[in-house]
């Protein structure tokens, strides 16, 4: 016989969890429907965004650039410790042959003396701090043992320094590429926000930038502003010379600059040497406070970290390479974005 049993019913708890489920998956969507999509950010929004970003990606730049000085001065320094270890290998080896010939010299005429013996069949680094020792050798002996002991100290010294200054590279080589890492980091962020403008947009922020700078241009030229020296005439000069150039984060030209990179180039030019580094560029000479007694070619310096630096161009403005997407190019001190700190008078 075919079994009636009714079918169970679900409980009254399953019902009411299943009926909020239900409930809530319906409001859900229903917000989904009638909420208004996301606002694009302005014009002026993604500018602000992305300047932002590109002082980011500056400071990076700064550290990332003193990070790779360190790294070719380790470099060299390492380079000139191991080409005197060579050498001083070479000398030290000369000096054990000519204590090998005494040897030879000393058995042809009834053998070696034994504590001569002793020091060529082992380390003589302590060997000399025996005072019975000395009284055994002949003083031509002596003298050949103090230089051999006095030069494998010396190159010991040297291999340990070696040592050390290869550690130190490892961590600058690696904080090169963490910093490198950052700048990047910063720089597509900021090309993602202005990949959103259209291109209408785009071309009114570059026609903004470009009427900053005429005006700038002509604030530079009906300026009366002197050189601070010779010298800062002749380094500003090489800077106008690249009005135009690209910016290009960690470059020192001569077609490509960052800010620090266009200031240590344009004075090498007039036979200067200072840092490679906006901060270090700061103890390149004397400290000028006020921007009433800057003249042209000074450094001047921005933001409170100083990682920002350029050429006093007169009359308020500054020639300097600005950031990525720029060009080195005049712009008045007011509008860099950071506040004046100081001058310095090379």
């Amino acid at each position: 016989m075919a079994s009636h049993r009714r079918p169970k019913q679900p409980s009254r708890t399953r019902v009411t969890v299943l009926t909020t489920a239900a409930a809530a998956a319906v409001a859900l969507s229903s917000q989904a429907a009638n909420a208004a999509p996301s606002e694009k950010p302005s014009k002026d929004e993604v500018k602000t965004k992305v300047d932002k970003l590109y002082e980011e990606a500056e400071k990076a730049t700064e550290k990332y650039n003193g990070a790779k000085e360190k790294q070719e001065k380790l470099q060299k320094e390492i380079s000139t410790i191991q080409d005197n270890v060579a050498r001083g290998q070479e000398e030290l080896n000369e000096l054990r042959d000519g204590l090998g010939s005494m040897a030879s010299a000393q058995y042809r005429s009834g053998g070696i003396d034994p504590s001569l013996q002793l020091f060529l069949s082992a380390d003589p680094d302590n060997y000399l701090d025996k005072a019975s020792t000395l009284d055994q050798l002949s003083g031509q002996q002596v003298e050949a043992l103090k230089k051999i002991q006095e030069k494998q100290r010396d190159l010991a010294q040297q291999r340990s320094e070696a040592s050390e200054k290869l550690k130190d590279l490892s961590a600058t080589r690696t904080e090169l590429g963490k910093k490198k890492k950052e700048v990047q980091s910063k720089l597509s962020s900021a090309q993602k926000l202005l990949n959103t403008l259209t291109a209408q947009e785009k071309a009114a922020l570059q026609a903004e930038e470009q009427r900053a700078t005429r005006t700038s241009e002509r604030q530079v030229l009906s300026g009366k502003s002197t050189p601070a020296s010779g010298r800062a005439a002749a380094a500003f000069a090489a800077a106008q010379s690249k009005l135009g150039t690209p910016y290009v984060y960690g470059a020192t030209g001569p077609s490509s600059f960052d800010c620090s990179g266009l200031t240590s180039w344009a004075y090498a030019q007039a036979g200067v040497g200072i840092p490679r580094t906006s901060e270090a560029q700061t103890g390149a000479g004397t400290r000028i406070s006020s921007m009433s007694q800057l003249q042209v070619g000074d450094l001047v310096f921005f933001f409170n970290d100083l990682h920002h630096v350029g050429l006093y161009a007169g009359n308020g403005q500054v020639l300097h390479a600005p950031r990525t997407g720029t060009v080195v190019r005049y712009e008045s001190m007011s509008t860099i974005g950071g506040p004046f700190m100081f001058g310095v008078r090379v």
